[in-house]
């Protein structure tokens, strides 16, 4: 057991300190770890995420909908109840409260899921993995970026000339749509369902880049942890405490009292306990919100994933 946590999380530690070193010997700024970020978004996981699900058999997929459901409901319910608490228990603005919400509820999958579901589950992984990206894509970031249009609209500042109203939210969908890192697995989903599959030969060479998914996004994370100035106060703890204990906890809670499957609670528990996705730091920079406490969050959620992980990984074994 000690093998397959020290497997699963020694190379994410590893990544991250070659990024922050590189950020600290000045090879890469935040700047260009934004572009390393674009292509992995653009390119390698859409890629990623493409071959690994149309190398997947059509009853394996077909066949994982109390896994989809259970993802679901953990990051989009996750959202929406940690949204209410920080706007309407702790008074936080609408802004700030839907980045908490993004920092504690979405899990960096797309990133660190590459390296760590995969060492887990293998191939399997590719399911939780393109479920929670497409959750990700789909719900949170644009309900994200509704509420932060909205809370921008009503700041004094932004009374320049004729004030504008915020973009829709199925503005914000379809413009998720139009993301390789959304339509590649739903694509993907489609060829599978009609039982349609590639040649081994063509597969392999989609998986080529796609390889290079967890390594430069943890790479790039590693800039931006060191970019950043990081201060720790209750509230990054309480985050951090939520994000990566709190969530997974209680939806394996839940998952128990409903007598699903070990394995399956395993996969859906691992999963919502990969720490804080940098898509909330990006946002958080753009909109100029709670910048520093957001990428405290995302570094403090990291550097303790490596106990927190294991610890799941060993509870759910």
């Amino acid at each position: 057991m000690i093998a397959t946590i020290i497997g699963a999380l020694l190379p994410i530690v590893v990544t991250l300190i070659l990024g922050f070193v590189a950020g600290w010997h000045h090879d890469f700024d935040g700047k260009q770890a934004t572009i390393l970020n674009r292509m992995v978004m653009l390119y390698a996981l859409p890629l990623s995420l493409f071959a690994g699900m149309v190398g997947t058999a059509r009853d394996e997929v077909l066949s994982q909908g109390v896994l989809a459901l259970a993802i679901l409901v953990g990051m989009a319910g996750g959202y929406a109840v940690v949204f209410l608490i920080c706007r309407y228990v702790f008074r936080r603005d609408m802004m700030t409260a839907s980045l908490q919400a993004l920092a504690v509820a979405g899990p960096a999958v797309p990133f660190v899921g590459v390296s760590v579901l995969g060492h887990l589950f293998g191939t399997a992984s590719a399911i939780p993995i393109s479920v929670a990206s497409l959750v990700m894509n789909l719900i949170q970031v644009p309900a994200t970026l509704l509420l932060l249009s909205a809370g921008q609209a009503q700041r004094p500042q932004s009374q320049m000339g004729a004030r504008s109203a915020p973009p829709s939210l199925g503005h914000h969908i379809v413009h998720a749509l139009r993301e390789p890192v959304v339509w590649a697995p739903l694509l993907a989903l489609l060829l599978v369902i009609f039982n349609l599959h590639f040649p081994a030969a063509i597969q392999d060479s989609l998986t080529l880049l796609g390889r290079a998914t967890g390594g430069v996004a943890l790479f790039a994370s590693g800039i931006v942890l060191y970019s950043r100035k990081v201060a720790l106060n209750t509230a990054v703890a309480v985050s951090v405490f939520a994000k990566n204990i709190l969530i997974p906890a209680v939806m394996w809670g839940l998952m128990l009292a409903a007598g699903l499957a070990p394995a399956l609670n395993r996969e859906v528990v691992l999963t919502l306990a990969i720490p804080t996705a940098s898509i909330a730091v990006i946002l958080a920079v753009q909109y100029e919100t709670a910048e520093q406490e957001i990428a405290s969050t995302l570094f403090f959620s990291t550097i303790l994933s490596v106990v927190t992980m294991g610890g799941f990984i060993w509870l759910t074994a």
